[in-house]
């Protein structure tokens, strides 16, 4: 399976990076650009009209590579459906924003609607299929052959919809400088392969084929960006991550190797609050996180740099708690 994995990277990082020089002109072409937030750093004012959607080169990547392994790793299935079942959501989202201009895309509403169809279709499979059961490994605790499996009972569904939803928004906010999301989530993803790997989960595939998409994107995704992957390629990503995660049993780890992501939304979470309950103040001189680390002084290129590492460093550690 290690060669199957290790080609799959090759295949999607290939398609990624063919593809990125031929979809980003056509997005030019197409007017199809990031609109700034007045109110935010005004270093980024400079970034408006960048090509945004990019997020379809990293789906079409991940998809295209994926087929050629589907017959003989149906596990794959599940994973490659949340990625692709949220991808659209922002897709939708992406389009009604940029091409229909109406500055609030789907409305809270329509894409919590949307999220929770997704989700539901994923936790029916969790439970009926047999497959993968509805317990979860708690680090450290043993690993995989000796360790705790926590059985949840009934909540099991609504620990899966919060965990999921609160993955994908986490994922959603992340990606707000040249390079972050794309580079957390890198690392996200190499952590998940040679976990699937070791435990031959029968997932390396696609989760080596989202590590090759994103190494191809990130070429012209690096500061300063070539090309955005917006709301398409953001929430495509946190359904990866959060399936990912459940196809092996393992979505507690989601909250050591994705800390930056609970962070960031935890940050907006907290900022809206606070402001709301004294009336206009504010905790962060802006929310999400990453923006209040620019506003202190800090470069875009330091902030990835070291949300990075610490994501590569709780990698370490996760892969500890096996």
């Amino acid at each position: 399976m290690v060669n199957e994995t290790i080609l799959a990277v090759i295949i999607a990082f290939a398609v990624s990076a063919a593809l990125c020089p031929i979809v980003i002109p056509f997005l030019h072409k197409l007017k199809f650009g990031q609109q700034v937030r007045e109110d935010g750093p005004q270093a980024h004012l400079k970034k408006q009209g960048t090509p945004t959607m990019g997020g379809l080169i990293i789906l079409s990547s991940i998809v295209i590579t994926s087929l050629f392994y589907m017959k003989d790793y149906p596990r794959i299935i599940p994973v490659l459906f949340m990625t692709v079942g949220f991808g659209i959501i922002g897709f939708l989202d992406d389009y009604i924003k940029i091409v229909m201009k109406r500055s609030e895309g789907l409305n809270p509403k329509q894409k919590l609607l949307g999220q929770i169809v997704i989700t539901g279709i994923f936790a029916y499979y969790l439970m009926t299929s047999g497959e993968v059961g509805t317990e979860m490994l708690i680090p450290f605790t043993g690993g995989f052959e000796n360790g705790y499996f926590l059985d949840l009972g009934w909540l099991f569904v609504p620990a899966l919809f919060f965990i999921v939803l609160g993955t994908d928004n986490g994922v959603n906010f992340t990606d707000g400088l040249d390079g972050l999301c794309t580079s957390v989530t890198i690392l996200v993803a190499t952590f998940f392969t040679v976990v699937a790997l070791g435990e031959e989960s029968g997932i390396s595939p696609i989760t080596g084929a989202v590590v090759g998409s994103l190494l191809g994107f990130l070429l012209f995704n690096v500061y300063p960006a070539r090309v955005f992957m917006g709301d398409t390629g953001s929430l495509a990503l946190g359904g990866f991550v959060a399936s990912s995660a459940y196809m092996m049993q393992m979505p507690v780890f989601i909250a050591i190797v994705g800390l930056i992501y609970l962070v960031e939304v935890l940050s907006v979470i907290i900022q809206v609050t606070y402001f709301k309950k004294t009336g206009g103040k504010r905790i962060f001189k802006m929310a999400p996180i990453h923006h209040h680390f620019e506003l202190c002084g800090w470069s875009e290129t330091r902030v990835v740099a070291v949300f990075s590492i610490i994501t590569a460093i709780l990698c370490l550690v996760a892969y500890l708690g096996l």
